[in-house]
This record gives C-alpha cells, structure tokens and sequence, in this order.
C-alpha cells in the first residue's frame, strides 16, 4: 500500500510544472513525481490529474508523438479553443 501524501496529486502537477517554467514532457513529469512521492503514479492517476487539470483550465497537454506528450500550464494571457469553437 502506498503512503498517503499530503499534496493532491493536482497540486502536485501543478507545481512541478510551473518549476519547470511552465511547460514539461510527460516522461519528466512521472520521474518527478516518483521523486516527490516516492512511487511511480500509475497511469491512470496521472491521466485523471491531468484530465481534471484541463477541464478546470489549468493546464493544456498536446500530444507531440504517439507516447509522448507536452504539458504546460496556462497563464492568464493564454486560451486555448476546444473543438469547434472559433
């Protein structure tokens, strides 16, 4: 069983990517959560962090190749459209 963490792992995101001046690959951003938790984060929790994250508009993540994608966090001068909308 994992040890319980303080920190949402929203949060956590969050902060990681905003010590990365904003924008960070997928790959980074696990190994720098399993150094602040101390575990590697399953997929799935990952995917819900960020998920939630983007619908909240905090973050926006792009897909750059088949495996890899970018996140970065979105600052009050950004928008990003969702589909269809213009």
């Amino acid at each position: 069983m994992a040890p319980w963490n303080a920190m949402p792992m929203t949060n956590l995101v969050v902060d990681i990517v905003k010590k990365r001046r904003g924008v960070i690959l997928d790959d980074e951003l696990i190994r720098a959560l399993k150094k602040e938790l101390g575990s590697e984060p399953s997929e799935a929790e990952l995917n819900a962090a960020l998920l939630q994250l983007e619908i909240n508009g905090l973050v926006h993540v792009s897909q750059i190749t088949k495996t890899k994608r970018r996140i970065e966090v979105i600052t009050e001068a950004e928008t990003f459209l969702a589909v269809d909308e213009d």
